[in-house]
């Protein structure tokens, strides 16, 4: 992986979890694992968002090989101070539950191409909620020893009434008795999103930090910059592509 060059940054790093097995069985230990609960610092922080996108193609799962487009936007406040990015193809297609088998190197190595270390990781994925408790938001912090938040559009297990109207307003997820996420009414009239726990943090925390990163958009800043990043990056590949086909027909 090529990464930034600063002093310690990326850490080093084993073999990603290759089969549904080594996958699972790495899931089922993080589950376990438990570091000391991180609480959000009073002042501005580096946050890294992450985001993947694929191919552009009917809606369904995908499949093994498919081109990616990954991103990581650093932001401190709303302005974006760094940017990685990473081009590869999906490990697997997808299976509620296995998401890291087709993005975690992806993600991984964007995040790893910052200029600078992150101080909270937000990802497009599931912590807690998840069969095993340990969802792609939450392994990826781990893998940084980097607290982190994962962000949705809906829970994958995890249930509980919808949050009110107001902006602000939220409303817990619950599995197996347990608080693992929240709804949050990030923008009123609008859907809520889905702020998740993840490594070292908590629902509570998790919902928190999600409504400070939103303000004029539904989706928090640091992801939002990082889907954008992720798409133009795959438009640009396409138009090039596109031109070289029409100069090859000529």
């Amino acid at each position: 992986m090529n990464g930034s060059v600063g002093k310690g940054w990326p850490p080093p790093f084993s073999p990603w979890p290759a089969t549904v097995e080594e996958l699972v069985a790495r899931q089922e230990t993080l589950r376990q694992e438990s570091e000391e609960p991180w609480t959000p610092p009073g002042h501005p922080i580096l946050i890294a968002g992450c985001f993947v996108c694929f191919s552009r193609r009917r809606a369904g799962a995908g499949y093994a090989g498919e081109a990616g487009w990954a991103a990581a936007a650093l932001l401190q406040s709303t302005r974006l101070v760094g940017v990685g990015l990473a081009r590869g193809v999906a490990g697997a297609r997808y299976e509620p539950g296995l998401l890291a088998l087709r993005e975690g190197p992806l993600l991984e190595e964007a995040l790893g191409r910052l200029p600078e270390r992150p101080e909270l990781i937000l990802v497009n994925a599931t912590g807690r909620d998840h069969p095993r408790g340990a969802g792609l938001a939450l392994h990826l912090g781990a893998r940084f020893g980097l607290p982190s938040v994962g962000v949705t559009r809906n829970p994958l297990l995890a249930a509980g009434e919808p949050p009110a109207e107001p902006r602000g307003s939220l409303s817990p997820l619950l599995l197996a008795g347990s608080a693992v996420a929240y709804w949050v009414r990030t923008q009123e009239g609008k859907a809520p999103v889905v702020a998740h726990a993840g490594w070292r943090t908590g629902a509570e925390t998790a919902a928190e930090l999600v409504l400070s990163l939103t303000a004029r958009y539904r989706t928090p800043e640091p992801l939002r910059q990082a889907r954008r990043l992720a798409r133009e990056s795959r438009s640009a590949e396409v138009s090039r592509t596109c031109q070289t086909d029409r100069l090859g027909n000529k």
